[in-house]
């Protein structure tokens, strides 16, 4: 689909953000990449709260960034919670911070700016009890409680540099990450709730610490009030920790460029690469596109219904969105509990008027009835957002026409946990969409494309997405390993940052997320991005999702291989596959086809929803007892469904 989407006059009209037209939006783009520093400067002064207000802009680039990290607003100094919370106490104490939604529908709890300050100084003064103190590393194991936000806002507030851990992960993969960063204390909880099934966190904490020296202190909400080990000397209860602190906490000063958190990513293998985030920089690129990209006004009720384990929830449920002082929605469950429902349920009760999920959630409700949707009251929403993953056009028309009711505008957001925050996106009031296209760059993003040799490509065409310039935003280095941060990102296109995706850029300037550039299939010496595949493939009624993936092909180089889940009541078979075939040559072209269906109950997908494709190209190289531990998946038993499954090329 190439056809531009107006944006809806419900979007327009009211606009609060300045780039609120096309041509805004250019004067905006044109002014931060012919003068950088001063545009950063003034958004970090505009937006940011200042102990020390920088005069510096960038200082280092792409080209020494070999021998040390690139630098933001470097003699700037700030505790990036006065942004977050203080400042808002002086005209709006009792307005709402965190709006927040348990596994239950009735469990709901709203937090003011008041009683969030008071929360977090209390844990921030139990930290220094214990002995925390600035540059000492937290690990947070937890699941989405208003608790593991204040974790958070505690860490910053005292300058200890927080790694949040998602709560879905292993006690090897905990135990890899306490030892990388030497992380003296964690904070858990004693179970996580979600979709009616309880998660062991303590459980866990307890088994990746067995042996662990290192960590000193744990510290443990009680969610449930399940009974679990406590280990003398070691264990306190959150109650009996904050019990007794005072309510205030002078914020500790910290350079812009000291480390706010670390936030693991994992590969297929090696160990996991630990990537820093500062405090200047990070907080004015969070606020500044959290504002801009969803125009968010005074009153909205805004809600992300990410996890805080991965990038988007730091970034757009806690840090953006408090920033700027918004209510910021967080939530506990599932989509589909109690059924699959809940959250437009959730949007008709708390009045939600922006929205922000991923492309898998809206694929999985989209195969659902759409009078689960149209049952609740959804005039309250304005602007709907994407992040995680392409999102193919069916779902993206699906989530615009039935959810939003052609009132909304879609942002569909393109960035990284490297990046710190959105990159390419819609800016709601001001861009034309087109579905399944993340649009185009926000001010101070400098894309480029460039083919394998790393040759500029201009116009419209594919080729692999770099970008040519620093912006404040963006990770520094991996921690404790500089070198690796180079060799990932700097060293297959020097003087450029690799995004490691293959992109598309239209004859309208729009991009075209293909997928991952090892998710690129090379058939015959045609390039087709996997996004491309499962996008045609889901045109389909039948098909509820689909992922595909390239293998060894003796003539082709790589052959491709198709892994489908059907949509309730639908009947696998060679007609449904010819016409897969077919949709495949009528969205892609001829060369475009399928080597071989698999069939397969559901994909494998992390509790955050995103599918692990590399655990299916294992299966399909004839690799299966290279898969790892799958325990962190969402439902490992797909796993041994897809391998029973396969029966070779």
């Amino acid at each position: 689909m190439s056809e531009l989407w107006p944006v809806p006059e419900r979007v327009t009209n009211g606009a609060v953000t300045p780039i609120n037209s096309l041509a805004a939006w250019r004067e905006h783009w044109l002014r931060a990449a012919n003068d950088p520093n001063g545009f950063w400067l003034d958004v970090a002064r505009d937006l940011i709260v200042w102990q020390q207000e920088p005069q510096q802009g960038l200082v280092g680039d792409y080209t020494t960034v070999q021998d040390q990290p690139f630098a933001w607003f470097a003699d700037g100094r700030l505790n990036i919670t006065e942004s977050c919370i203080d400042r808002h106490l002086a005209e709006r104490p009792d307005d709402i911070a965190i709006l927040w939604e348990g596994d239950e529908p009735t469990d709901t709890r709203a937090i003011s700016f008041r009683e969030l300050h008071r929360d977090v100084c209390k844990l921030a003064n139990a930290l220094t009890h214990h002995g925390i103190q600035k540059g000492d590393r937290v690990i947070i194991y937890m699941g989405m409680v208003a608790e593991a936000a204040i974790a958070m806002l505690a860490c910053a507030r005292v300058g200890a540099v927080h790694s949040v851990v998602f709560g879905g992960f292993s006690s090897e993969a905990l135990r890899d990450r306490v030892r990388d960063c030497n992380a003296e204390l964690v904070i858990t909880q004693d179970e996580g709730l979600r979709g009616g099934r309880r998660i062991p966190l303590k459980e866990t904490v307890d088994r990746a610490l067995l042996g662990e020296a290192g960590v000193r202190r744990v510290i443990m909400y009680e969610r449930t009030g399940a009974e679990v080990g406590m280990v003398e000397g070691r264990d306190i209860s959150w109650a009996d920790a904050v019990d007794g602190m005072a309510e205030q906490c002078t914020p500790v000063v910290c350079d812009a460029e000291d480390p706010l958190y670390i936030l693991y990513t994992s590969g297929s293998t090696g160990k996991p690469k630990g990537l820093v985030h500062t405090c200047g920089g990070y907080i004015t690129y969070t606020a500044y596109t959290h504002r801009t990209v969803f125009d968010l006004r005074p009153g909205d009720i805004y809600a992300c219904v990410a996890d805080v384990g991965w990038v988007t929830g730091h970034s757009y449920i806690v840090y953006g969105p408090l920033a700027n002082g918004a209510t910021t929605f967080m939530f506990e469950s599932t989509p589909v509990y109690p059924d699959a429902g809940r959250y437009w349920d959730m949007v008709e009760r708390h009045k939600i008027n922006i929205f922000y999920t991923a492309p898998t959630a809206i694929r999985t409700l989209a195969a659902e009835s759409d009078e689960l949707v149209t049952r609740y009251d959804r005039s309250s929403l304005r602007v709907l957002g994407t992040v995680g993953e392409p999102i193919n056009p069916e779902a993206w028309v699906w989530y615009r026409e039935v959810v939003g009711e052609e009132r909304c505008t879609i942002v569909d957001t393109w960035w990284q946990t490297e990046t710190g925050g959105i990159c390419i996106s819609p800016i709601a009031p001001a861009t034309p969409t087109k579905p399944g296209s993340a649009t185009l760059p926000m001010p101070g993003i400098m894309p480029l494309l460039v083919d394998s040799d790393g040759h500029e490509q201009h116009g419209p065409t594919s080729g692999h997405l770099c970008i040519a310039h620093p912006w404040p935003g963006q990770a520094r280095t991996v921690w404790g390993d500089h070198a690796r941060y180079v060799a990932t990102y700097f060293s297959t296109y020097p003087g450029r940052y690799f995004t490691g995706d293959g992109c598309r850029r239209d004859a309208d300037g729009y991009y075209w997320i293909t997928g991952r550039v090892d998710d690129v299939i090379n058939v015959s010496g045609h390039r087709m991005g996997t996004a491309e595949f499962e996008s045609a493939i889901l045109v389909l009624d039948e098909v509820a999702e689909c992922a595909v993936v390239g293998f060894p092909h003796p003539v082709k180089g790589q052959g491709v291989y198709a892994f489908v889940v059907m949509q309730p009541g639908a009947q696998p078979g060679e007609a449904l596959e010819k016409r897969m075939q077919d949709a495949l040559r009528q969205q892609i072209g001829a060369h475009a086809r399928a080597d071989r269906y698999q069939f397969i109950p559901g994909l494998p997908k992390t509790r955050s929803g995103k599918v692990m494709r590399r655990i299916m190209r294992k299966v399909v190289e004839g690799r299966s007892d290279e898969l790892g531990d799958v325990s962190t998946l969402a439902d490992p038993t797909v796993v041994d469904a897809i391998v029973a499954g396969f029966r070779g090329i």
